[in-house]
Parts: C-alpha cells; sequence; structure tokens
C-alpha cells in the first residue's frame, strides 16, 4: 500500500483566502489527495486518515456545513465513498483538537528505540492520547517533541492504548511501515500483551479462568463499560484469560493476558467473574490508602519486529503503589513471572 500523500496549501487561490479574512474567519485550507489507503472509505472515514488532528465527529460538522470539496464539487454527505487519486479541499478552522497536536517536552522511559519503532513504560496518571478534558500533557505530546517525524504519522504512531491510570507497556510506531504492521500484527492478535493486577477478594477454584464475554457500553450507565449479550445490546467480543499468582484472606494478585484489546476489558471481565480490581471505583473497586488508582500493570509487551522480522519480548518492573499495595495484602511477586 502507498503512503497517503498530504499537502498542505494556503488555499486553492490567493483571493479566496483574501475573502474569507475580510469577513473575520479564522480558517486554514487544505489540499487532499485521497490514496489508496482511502480507496473505498467513506469521505468522514478518510478524513480522519488524512487530518488526524481532528475527531471524527468535528469533520462530519464541516461535510454537513459545505466546508469539504472533492474534484470541485461540494461535499454535503459524510457517506460518499472517495477513491483514490481523488483531490479535496477542506476547510478547518482550530479547535482544542488541532491545537492538542503540537510538541511539548516531557520525560519519557524509552525502554527500546529504533528507527521503526519505540516501546514506551508509561506512568500512570498519564494520558495516552488527547481528548477532551486533557488537550495538553499527553504521551502524544511528549512523542512530538521527542521525534517530529511522527507528526505525519496517524496519531503520532501510537497503535494502541492504555487507559490513563494503567501502568506499563506500549508500543509506537515511527514509520508508516511499521504501523501499518503493527496495527495488523495487533488485529491478528499476534501481540502478546500481558498485566498483573490486584483485586478484591480471596480467589477461589481453579487457578486458571478464561473470560470470553462481550464488551460494550453499559445501558444503565454510558459512562462505563459492562459485560453485554451481543444480540441485545452492541459491543464486541472479548477474550481475557486469567491466572492466580498469589492469593491472600484480603485479595488475589493475578496475570492478565489480553487476545482482544477492547475498552476496560480487564476491569470489565474481573468485575464480571466478582474480583474487581484495588481502587477502581469506576468498576467497584474499593479505596485504598496504598494506591490511587487502578491496580493493574502492563508488564509484559512481546511482538515480531515488523522490518527486521526479530521477536521482542520487554517487561516493566512494578510500580511502587502496587508494591506498597501487595505488601499490605501480604501478597508475593515474582518478577521473573
Amino acid at each position: 500500500m502507498k503512503n497517503t500523500n498530504f499537502i498542505i496549501s494556503a488555499g486553492s487561490d490567493g483571493e479566496d483566502v483574501e475573502d474569507r479574512a475580510e469577513v473575520g474567519l479564522d480558517v486554514e485550507l487544505r489540499e487532499l489527495v485521497f490514496g489508496e489507503d482511502q480507496h473505498g472509505l467513506r469521505l468522514d472515514r478518510a478524513l480522519v486518515d488524512m487530518v488526524p488532528e481532528f475527531s471524527r465527529s468535528y469533520l462530519q460538522q464541516l461535510i454537513e456545513l459545505g466546508g469539504v470539496t472533492v474534484n470541485d464539487n461540494i461535499a454535503f454527505k459524510a457517506s460518499v465513498r472517495v477513491k483514490a487519486g481523488d483531490a479535496g479541499v477542506i476547510e478547518l478552522r482550530p479547535t482544542p483538537q488541532s491545537q492538542a497536536f503540537k510538541p511539548e517536552q516531557m520525560s519519557l522511559n524509552i525502554v527500546h528505540e529504533d528507527e521503526h519503532l519505540m516501546v514506551i513504560d508509561k506512568p500512570a496518571g498519564l494520558v495516552v492520547h488527547p481528548a477532551p478534558g486533557n488537550w495538553s500533557g499527553t504521551l502524544l505530546n511528549g512523542l512530538l517533541a521527542h521525534d517530529a517525524g511522527v507528526m505525519n504519522l496517524p496519531r503520532a504512531g501510537i497503535v494502541h492504548r492504555l487507559d490513563k491510570d494503567t501502568s506499563g507497556l506500549l508500543v509506537v510506531a515511527r514509520t508508516r511501515p511499521a504501523m501499518d504492521a503493527l496495527i495488523k500484527a495487533i488485529a491478528a492478535r499476534d501481540v502478546g500483551r500481558q498485566y498483573v493486577a490486584i483485586a478484591h477478594k480471596s480467589w477461589s477454584g481453579s487457578r486458571q479462568r478464561q473470560v470470553d464475554a462481550a464488551v460494550g457500553r453499559d445501558p444503565r450507565n454510558r459512562l462505563r463499560m459492562a459485560v453485554v449479550d451481543l444480540e441485545k445490546s452492541a459491543g464486541k467480543t472479548a477474550r481475557t484469560d486469567i491466572e492466580l499468582l498469589e492469593n491472600s484472606d484480603l485479595g488475589c494478585l493475578v496475570r492478565c493476558t489480553l487476545h482482544t484489546g477492547r475498552t476496560h476489558q480487564i476491569r470489565v471481565h474481573m468485575t464480571s467473574i466478582g474480583h474487581p480490581l484495588l481502587a477502581d471505583l469506576t468498576y467497584g473497586g474499593s479505596v485504598s490508602a496504598f494506591i490511587q488508582r487502578q491496580a493493574l500493570h502492563a508488564y509484559r509487551l512481546s511482538f515480531v519486529h515488523p522490518m527486521s522480522g526479530r521477536q521482542m519480548a520487554f517487561n516493566a518492573a512494578l510500580p511502587d503503589d502496587m508494591k506498597a499495595a501487595l505488601d499490605h495484602w501480604s501478597l508475593r511477586y515474582n518478577p521473573s513471572i
């Protein structure tokens, strides 16, 4: 697949830009040439690829307002399909989303780095991608400061995410070929992602358990996710393998292996089997004096390097707050698991 062509222009002609300036509109016109990666996509979906610093909902609004032309015709429908080679112009106005894509110097714990990708150990509290309420200070902003080249990649090379209050490892692409390959590997479940979690209640029964339950929006609370019946509610299939590592009267330490990557998957699946994560107030966990966020850490990440074909595997040490919580519950953690 060819890389997306992305051309930034002052406008289709100088007169148009001047006319808009006279009426006081703060706008930017971008000329776009849709590539093979966008061939056959809905216009709004294709624009997400081309202008990743804006949300899909915002781009749909621009389309409805006549702010997008394709092959010199105004496109009023987001559902229209584009073809490779189609040329367009989009009229952009500054939004918090567009301002969010700017470099910000921050300390990144880079576990591995080469010309194609990075593996980062993310601390709890760091948002991965800009979103309402967190338009700055995100991992994406730090990536742009570390490597300006990732500005040319959708989402600055981020191919998967961790919740704000989940710590641990994630891989970030630095080139488009690496990004495309990593996305395919994740979709094919060829990227190994393992977590350790501290959960409420003493474990009983088999030390190993597989939870195969679809996850979707909680019909009773749209701000949460939940296990759902796909015949009644929207959702996606989800599977987590859970293994008991240590047990005590107060709770348990478990290892969770993801086979899918749904929003809040581990947190939802653990709650569904009666073991909400320690301090995970959203999903039934109780507060703790030793840890102020859900006790979940992405400790192991493994994959085949998309360019070299070499097997890669990384481990991240347990954060101090989880160590303190384990000590309080008389649970031991073996880093060599």
